[in-house]
């Protein structure tokens, strides 16, 4: 990670593909000029360069106008992550610009509270914080599923129309031990004077957001789960925010899996004979 020196702001073009949605935004200076999402995990290498192409012709956009690129670098799909990741250093490379890795938990914590405040997803509790000084910043927690009961998830306090501020690092969690770890913490809150009133779970929700899954968090708050899909602008608004201060380097900049896969994890075993007993 380098310091970036400040300069006048340009385009920037942002990318995703950790979920099964493909999102490629181009913004400047805050605003979103174009974007696509476009469902497929599975077609996600062989559409991303197309997208990207489109994108660029439907702004008017060419390289020397980028001031950068956004990449989201996950936690979610091993494939997909990679795809994104990779097509976004090589792009920099090509074009000279400075590339940033983005959270796509952040992304979609950011996407899917926002789409809550636009569809009016809102309840008694949550109009009472500008009523009550005791609630503090409603929680925002991004959920995608990674099977056998984890989530890909973090924790993020809500700043109005701003970018959301972390609380909790992004993980991959079992989702009963997140919602009691969530619980805890919420009660320390309550004791604190700051709890929030509306606990907002936003991204797969069908299978982790269900009212059973979140039925221990109700004495202390108000769980809200909001379906929500990755869009490409929240990852193109989050980089211009860190382009202001600093650059990743091309070369050291991965996926953040949070695990090794299957696959990773069983080379291992075979390179190193196996598992040993005890």
């Amino acid at each position: 990670m380098t310091n970036q020196n400040t300069e006048p702001r340009k385009r920037l073009l942002a990318l995703d593909t950790s979920t099964a949605v493909l999102g490629v935004a181009v913004t400047e200076n805050g605003e979103l000029l174009h974007e696509i999402n476009a469902s497929g995990e599975r077609n996600h290498s062989v559409h991303l360069l197309p997208i990207i192409e489109q994108a660029l012709q439907a702004t008017g956009t060419t390289a020397a106008m980028l001031g950068g690129i956004s990449v989201g670098v996950g936690p979610g799909s091993y494939t997909g992550t990679r795809i994104a990741v990779t097509a976004a250093k090589t792009l920099a490379w090509a074009w000279d610009v400075p590339v940033v890795g983005i959270s796509s938990l952040h992304a979609v914590a950011w996407g899917g509270y926002q789409t809550a405040l636009k569809n009016n997803v809102m309840t008694k509790a949550s109009e009472q914080t500008t009523e009550n000084n005791s609630y503090g910043p409603d929680w925002i927690i991004p959920l995608m599923d990674a099977r056998r009961g984890q989530v890909y998830t973090g924790l993020f306090a809500a700043e109005g129309n701003n970018a959301p501020s972390r609380l909790e690092p992004d993980a991959i969690r079992l989702m009963a031990d997140w919602v009691e770890y969530l619980t805890e913490r919420l009660g320390q809150a309550s004791v604190e004077g700051n709890k929030p009133a509306v606990l907002w779970f936003v991204g797969e929700t069908a299978v982790h957001g269900s009212e059973d899954s979140l039925r221990p968090l109700k004495d202390l708050g108000v769980p809200i789960a909001v379906p929500y899909e990755m869009e490409g602008r929240w990852t193109g608004f989050l980089g211009e925010a860190r382009l202001q201060v600093e650059k990743d380097d091309i070369h050291s900049l991965i996926p953040n899996y949070t695990q090794i896969s299957e696959a990773e994890a069983n080379l291992r075993l075979s390179r190193e004979g196996g598992l040993k007993k005890p």
